[in-house]
């Protein structure tokens, strides 16, 4: 019997995986997993607490107890949030607390995850790897987008330079940084717009399994 269907798109924020990997889900009828969720939410609920996200016990105590309800909640975007997410997901303890929550989420019956190490360190062994990018100036532009339609008053240059901030802090961190596995195939979303992405995706995905 062979085991469910574990796809992984990793990469950058605002690179486009989010919106990909849930129509890949769809077409694949394959449930969906936001493992970025799982973070921020940590990082949230130590900034609720006013405790210091980098702080490791805390964070590996709100890790350990995380529940459904927090993965819920509207709070879990923005710039605060994508920093405190960042902070937490540097510690090793919280990596270990989510680990096994998320590979037990692909084991019930497959799913299309998106992350920053789904094909490294979650599933390597995931048959379909996408490591999705864009530019910077892009994805800031993306995200800037987002957040003036959600009321959220701030300049597309400090959109930028938080989200270059980000990239350093995931790139460096000692624990699963973000890196594309060796096998997975790099999809650019740049000049790319939605559907174009999903097109391209499949293409790779095709070749990849031989469809």
């Amino acid at each position: 019997m062979s085991a469910p269907l574990v796809i992984a798109v990793d990469g950058p924020a605002a690179a486009g995986k989010g919106t990909l990997a849930r129509r890949l889900a769809a077409e694949f009828n394959l449930a969906y997993l936001d493992t970025g969720l799982l973070y921020r939410a940590v990082g949230r609920r130590l900034l609720d607490l006013g405790a210091d996200p980098h702080g490791a016990a805390a964070a590996a105590e709100a890790a350990a107890t995380l529940t459904p309800a927090d993965l819920a909640r509207a709070d879990l975007r923005g710039p605060e949030a994508d920093r405190a997410a960042s902070a937490v997901a540097a510690i090793p303890a919280v990596r270990a607390a989510l680990l096994e929550w998320q590979r037990e989420f692909g084991r019930r019956n497959g799913a299309v995850m998106d992350g920053r190490d789904i094909g490294t360190v979650v599933f390597p062994e995931a048959p379909i790897k996408l490591f999705v990018v864009a530019t910077p100036e892009e994805r800031a532009r993306r995200r800037w987008l987002e957040m003036r339609a959600r009321g959220v008053a701030i300049g597309l240059a400090e959109v930028e330079a938080e989200l270059r901030a980000r990239d350093a802090q995931d790139s460096a961190r000692s624990v699963a940084p973000l890196v594309a596995a060796a096998d997975a195939a790099t999809l650019d979303t740049t000049a790319l717009d939605a559907d174009a992405a999903f097109a391209a995706a499949m293409r790779l995905i095709r070749d990849r399994i031989g469809a």
